[in-house]
């Protein structure tokens, strides 16, 4: 019979064997080029050596294709990623309500500079630049690292702060 301590530190069903990660794939023996490609740069000697040592095949072709599938292959983000972005996004969403907030407190101010066409495409261009911005980076960052993706968020936390808002708030002028 275990403690109470020890019930509170493990499950049952903690030593399944179904439960383990996935095992590292073993290295290939040579590394080989699919047909039609040719190595270049430092290093590539040794791509030609045993290019020449063995012919490819078609299983080595496939090989190397889903080998090259597997490196381009989206990898899962981690808990603390996904944390991250959730909060920085609501940061985002946050930047689109003071952007609202601050250009219609600057519509009476802006109908003596710009027409109100430019004023209403300026504010809504403003209004959803945080939108755009969290978008595009997701899209241009979906093969980047990690930490690549969330530099270019914190980037936009910090060029896209709503001055209108922070400037005047809801009750100054």
């Amino acid at each position: 019979m275990s403690s109470h301590r020890d019930d509170a530190l493990s499950w049952d069903g903690d030593d399944d064997p179904t439960l383990d990660v996935a095992p590292a794939p073993a290295p290939t023996a040579s590394p080989s080029l699919p047909k039609g490609y040719s190595a270049v740069g430092k290093g590539s000697e040794s791509l030609h050596d045993a290019s020449k040592a063995v012919p490819a095949t078609d299983e080595s072709d496939s090989t190397a294709l889903r080998e090259a599938e597997e490196r381009t292959a989206v990898r899962p983000m981690g808990n603390a990623a996904l944390v991250t972005i959730g909060v920085v996004g609501g940061a985002y969403a946050l930047y689109v309500v003071g952007w609202v907030i601050g250009g219609l407190r600057l519509q009476g101010l802006a109908q003596y500079l710009v027409t109100d066409f430019m004023f209403l495409a300026s504010f809504w261009l403003a209004a959803l630049a945080p939108v755009i911005w969290f978008g595009t980076t997701f899209l241009l960052t979906r093969h980047s690292k990690t930490w690549v993706r969330i530099a270019w968020l914190f980037a936009g936390l910090i060029l896209l702060v709503p001055w209108p808002f922070v400037m005047t708030g809801t009750v100054g002028q």
